[in-house]
């Protein structure tokens, strides 16, 4: 196994001596095998969207065309093997995400290696087709791998939940450090979106996700140009307030300063081995914020700072030697002339060729044993994020369509007790309740018709000749309408003016009109009987009544209502609503 992981990485160093002769950009990053088979996962996902309309896949299919993927780019599949459903899909949706990514599989470099070597520039083959499969598919027994057939205990079982922990973080490590060398790696930028946690979430990044599509730029170039317009973007650069992405600034800014300070440090120390450590340094001050000594994620970060701080060290010497053997102190893959400073900001700098060869170290490492652990969605926590799962990330949050999620029993139930009678509560009546007839006891005004709702004269003559007054003495036992016969002679007005001087109102004739029938005698006994005690202070209690109930008793108006029938003058009185005794005493006694 050793000397195939020289061979291997003899390989990758090759490629990227030449990678200027096979490929446009410099800064190209080569995807190991468990990069390759999370972006695989990805494109099947993609495929079933656009086919099923739902973004997911089984962890059994990924695992199947993983290995038909393989054989396929290796060109080792036997001429009538039978293919997959959608499997041509499947690698043009993987193909495309490598060329958006400006990255490459090791199956593509062998690819490029044949063309060097086809060219004369190397004659041999460092490894075949065949040992690659071998190496990718995980048949190649690796010594540094647990075993993960044997039955777990409690202490294999933390053994095995630290190693997830520090591969995840050695995994975000070389995603920062990736995002320095090539910027438009998507991958990368889904693996530090959110670790740590800056509140940059599923929403978040499908935010970024249509962005970055809606301007056919790189997730990473949609995040730093939406921050740049927001800093420097004056009135008419800004981004509109609509923008989805407004929602997650604070985040985004976070992100997109950390990233300028990792790419300060990386422009102002020119020495390899010094940068190294300080990016190192910055990127696990972040991961351990706020964790304790004696926390996983901290000492995962700890031991993986020290491994990648040697390693750099070593590969900077290591490039010393070269050059100095060379003579020259000038890589050999020169850039081309109109590409000295395409897709980057600090082409040429020594560091970033080591930061190179430490990923490119990363890629030909052994594969996952588990590749449950890799692609599930139970992921480990990062300082405080969620469990980073590329595919629960690049999932679309689910779009709301009207209709409710919740289960047919739990609608028909919440519709039955909208649909079910509410209990009323029994309202607690004052001791005056008795003197109000279905009507609330708050409500204090009484609906008695004021002097403006009277009705008019039904037949109005030009000129009345005889009108008489409705008193404020008003009988509420009497009948709602009364009908008043009146002589038009002068005899009977001096009658009138006779009996108010004796102290008989007149208006008290009213309460026997239903008798009389307008019969002048029957008004005479009326007037003569209501003279008594009895009459007398029921008229005093009936004062109060008035058709106008809103007005103090001084300033009462009389209300004359005449009527004109055929052969005779009648004045009738107003309609009233009959009152139960003592209602309108209490009324006037409570408005005051």
């Amino acid at each position: 196994m050793t000397a195939f992981a020289d061979h291997l990485k003899l390989m990758v160093k090759t490629f990227r001596k030449e990678s200027h002769r096979v490929l446009p950009s410099e800064r190209t990053t080569v995807h190991g095998a468990d990069s390759m088979l999370m972006v695989l996962q990805l494109a099947m996902a993609e495929v079933n969207k656009q086919h099923q309309g739902e973004f997911k896949v089984d962890l059994s299919d990924v695992l199947m065309a993983w290995k038909h993927l393989l054989l396929d780019k290796l060109h080792l599949l036997p001429p009538g093997a039978a293919r997959l459903d959608n499997s041509e899909l499947f690698l043009e949706a993987y193909q495309s995400f490598l060329k958006r990514s400006n990255t490459v599989d090791l199956t593509d470099v062998l690819a490029m290696n044949k063309e060097l070597r086809a060219a004369g520039s190397y004659p041999e083959e460092p490894v075949s087709a065949i040992q690659l499969f071998e190496f990718l598919s995980g048949n190649m027994e690796t010594p540094d791998l647990p075993d993960s057939s044997s039955p777990l205990t409690p202490s294999s079982q933390s053994r095995r939940c630290r190693s997830q922990i520090k591969m995840a973080v050695r995994r975000v490590f070389c995603s920062y450090l990736s995002l320095l060398v090539n910027s438009k790696n998507d991958m990368a930028l889904a693996l530090t979106l959110n670790v740590p946690c800056r509140s940059l979430q599923r929403q978040a990044f499908t935010d970024v996700k249509r962005a970055a599509r809606d301007s056919q730029t790189s997730l990473f170039l949609a995040v730093t140009s939406f921050v740049r317009a927001i800093q420097l973007g004056g009135k008419g650069y800004a981004p509109a307030e609509s923008d989805p992405l407004r929602k997650h600034i604070k985040g985004l800014s976070d992100y997109v300063q950390f990233m300028d300070n990792l790419e300060e440090i990386l422009g102002e120390i020119p020495d390899p081995s010094e940068c190294g450590a300080r990016l190192l340094a910055t990127i696990r001050a972040a991961l351990v914020k706020g964790s304790s000594t004696g926390d996983p994620v901290y000492t995962a970060a700890e031991e993986t700072t020290k491994e990648l701080k040697e390693r750099i060290v070593q590969l900077h010497q290591t490039q010393k030697q070269a050059a100095n053997v060379d003579g020259t102190g000038i890589s050999p893959a020169r850039p081309k002339a109109y590409a000295v400073n395409h897709a980057t900001a600090y082409g040429g700098r020594e560091t970033v060729k080591v930061l190179t060869a430490l990923l490119d170290e990363e890629a030909v490492a052994p594969p996952c044993g588990n590749k449950a652990d890799l692609l599930s969605e139970d992921q480990p926590v990062l300082s405080g994020a969620e469990g980073t799962c590329v595919l629960t990330l690049f999932r679309s949050p689910e779009v709301s369509t009207g209709c409710s999620p919740e289960p047919l029993r739990n609608r028909v139930q919440s519709r039955l007790n909208l649909l079910k009678p509410k209990a009323t509560q029994r309202v607690i009546r004052s001791q005056f309740a008795c003197t109000y007839k279905d009507e609330p006891p708050l409500n204090r005004v009484l609906d008695f018709p004021s002097t403006s709702q009277m009705p008019s004269c039904v037949h109005p003559a030009p000129k009345p000749t005889t009108s008489l007054t409705v008193a404020d003495g008003f009988n509420p036992e009497a009948e709602d309408t009364a009908v008043f016969a009146a002589k038009p002679s002068s005899e009977s007005q001096r009658k009138e003016r006779h009996e108010v001087q004796r102290g008989v109102a007149p208006e008290q004739r009213s309460g026997n009109a239903q008798n009389g029938g307008g019969c002048p005698s029957n008004k005479r006994k009326t007037g003569i009987q209501m003279q008594s005690k009895g009459n007398k202070r029921k008229q005093l209690d009936s004062e109060p009544h008035t058709e106008s109930e809103n007005e103090p008793p001084e300033k009462k108006q009389h209300t004359r209502v005449s009527v004109k029938v055929p052969g005779k003058n009648v004045c009738k009185a107003s309609n009233k609503k009959k009152l139960i005794a003592g209602q309108g005493k209490l009324t006037s006694f409570f408005r005051v």
